[in-house]
């Protein structure tokens, strides 16, 4: 896309350097614009490719790690888990529930990426809840708790999908909403506040009663932790969060859990599917030779501070493929004004040139 816009302006610089000399501060203005809203077109569209696909990087689906149909191999089921043929259903839409599954071989690799394929839907149009939660933790920590089904001062990473507003009076952000954390098993996740004063990043996600599939990637490579999801059936990743700077061991294990209280929802999962992450190293990369992967405490340079919290606005109508519309339509709209214009001073070029 970025190659074709530069093209094109290149089509139009051509132009502009052929028309007479009365006719140019016109194509100049024009030209500007045209160069300006270009560049906002480029930018939309890679703001719609998960971080993950960044860069000269290879993807090795591991399926010791994976879990698909028909749900079988290295992975424990507890809980309110209902396995069925086509999902694994962590919590069914009844109060009081609470489920997981957890794969029980530790992980070797650096770098990886996490892609998960699930559904939270539910009869109620208000109020529902919890959510569900990805893991990447202690194995000692798969143990049932008040965090989305699983135990409080983990050790590792939570990505947590959040459907239910806890926090008392008006709140910054609306929800579902998406989240990580790191712990190093000395900090807890405050149901009260969300988890807004300990959470590395997030975003709002609509993924809730939607009528298709909803996707989320989930990536650690090189240090750096990415949020991408699919929600809209676009196929095409948008970017949720990126942190940088953050510290995972190896040999942890792949989970996930969910919980109802008063209110509920149906948590399913129809895929976990994890690939091993290969990219180019770094010169600087030769001195994690030595480095033991399995002692790393985990750890990120900092989290949001905490924020105060206001009235949640009103969904604006201008979704992103709304407005890659507009932008569409305009870059259309100045292409046939120059077009226009250059066909209009040629033939009063050659209208002048007939008259002399």
């Amino acid at each position: 896309m970025k190659m074709s816009v530069f093209v094109g302006l290149g089509l139009f610089s051509d132009l502009f350097y052929k028309q007479p000399l009365f006719s140019r501060p016109i194509f100049l203005t024009v030209f500007i614009g045209l160069l300006a809203i270009s560049s906002a077109v480029a930018e939309f569209l890679e703001d719609g490719e998960a971080a993950s696909m960044e860069g000269a990087k290879s993807f090795f689906l591991k399926k010791e790690y994976s879990l698909s149909k028909p749900y079988h191999g290295s992975w424990d089921f507890g809980g309110t888990t209902l396995i069925t043929s086509e999902y694994v259903r962590l919590t069914s839409d009844t109060a009081s529930q609470s489920g997981s599954v957890w794969c029980t071989t530790p992980v070797t690799m650096r770098n990886w990426e996490a892609h998960l394929h699930f559904r939270v839907h539910g009869s109620a149009s208000n109020l529902f809840g919890d959510g569900f939660a990805f893991w990447y933790v202690d194995p000692s920590n798969r143990f049932a708790g008040p965090v989305f089904g699983n135990q409080d001062q983990f050790r590792g990473l939570g990505v947590f999908f959040d459907t239910y507003s806890n926090h008392n009076g008006p709140h910054s952000h609306d929800h579902p909403y998406i989240s990580a954390m790191v712990s190093n098993g000395s900090h807890s996740y405050d149901h009260d506040r969300d988890g807004t004063h300990s959470q590395l990043a997030g975003c709002t996600a609509k993924f809730r009663n939607r009528d298709h599939d909803t996707l989320a990637a989930i990536s650690y490579v090189d240090n750096v932790l990415t949020v991408s999801t699919d929600i809209d059936n676009k196929g095409m990743w948008q970017r949720c969060l990126r942190v940088t700077n953050v510290r995972l061991p190896t040999h942890f294990i792949f989970g996930a859990s969910a919980m109802t209280g008063d209110l509920s929802d149906n948590h399913d999962l129809l895929s976990i599917k994890i690939y091993e992450v290969d990219y180019p190293k770094r010169s600087s990369d030769i001195r994690d030779l030595t480095t033991d992967y399995r002692n790393i405490e985990p750890s990120a340079e900092a989290s949001e501070p905490e924020r105060e919290h206001v009235d949640q606005p009103v969904p604006s109508r201008w979704t992103g493929f709304r407005i890659f519309l507009l932008i569409l339509f305009s870059l259309i709209a100045i292409a046939a004004v120059i077009v226009g214009l250059y066909f209009y001073y040629t033939k009063q070029e050659e209208n002048r040139k007939r008259f002399y």
